[in-house]
């Protein structure tokens, strides 16, 4: 039987409301521990939700994350709670600094060798622009208000 085509969702702004957590890495020193401690709290972003939902019927939902490996159980447990599809989830190997936009779309390639991508969703424009540039159809999640923060965490810090 032949594989369902993949629709990767990003987490952070795509799928969750981050801006509660923001705080913890807006100055110095930033706490990045407690940035990912209050992880599960995140409020859904309804927009992303349904649209993974509604991509499920036709795809094989999967995660694509610049969060830290160590976030996984967290992770997991915030999409089972959320009613979101099962389906892979790939994150950030501990260490992995490299901005989003160079860390997504190289672990987006080696984990869906042989696949078809069908559509990936993101937050980040230059993540979105790099998966582009890699042949890769994208949807912008510009459902959350862009947080300077977060822009930051993901390209400048590879934290997200």
């Amino acid at each position: 039987m032949a594989k369902r085509d993949l629709a990767v969702f990003d987490l952070d702004g795509t799928l969750t409301d981050t801006r509660h957590r923001l705080h913890h890495v807006a100055s110095a020193p930033k706490d990045w521990d407690a940035f990912f401690r209050a992880a599960p709290l995140d409020p859904p972003l309804p927009e992303g939700v349904a649209l993974a939902l509604r991509w499920a019927e036709t795809c094989e939902v999967c995660y694509v994350t610049g969060r830290p490996e160590r976030t996984r159980r967290d992770t997991e447990a915030w999409l089972a709670g959320h009613g979101l599809p099962e389906g892979p989830l790939w994150m950030r190997r501990g260490g992995d600094r490299r901005p989003a936009r160079v860390a997504k779309p190289e672990l987006l390639r080696r984990v869906a060798r042989g696949r078809t991508v069908a559509v990936v969703v993101d937050d980040d424009e230059p993540v979105c622009a790099a998966y582009e540039k890699a042949g890769f159809r994208v949807v912008r999640a510009d459902w959350m208000p862009p947080a300077e923060t977060l822009r930051a965490a993901q390209e400048d810090e590879g934290r997200t």
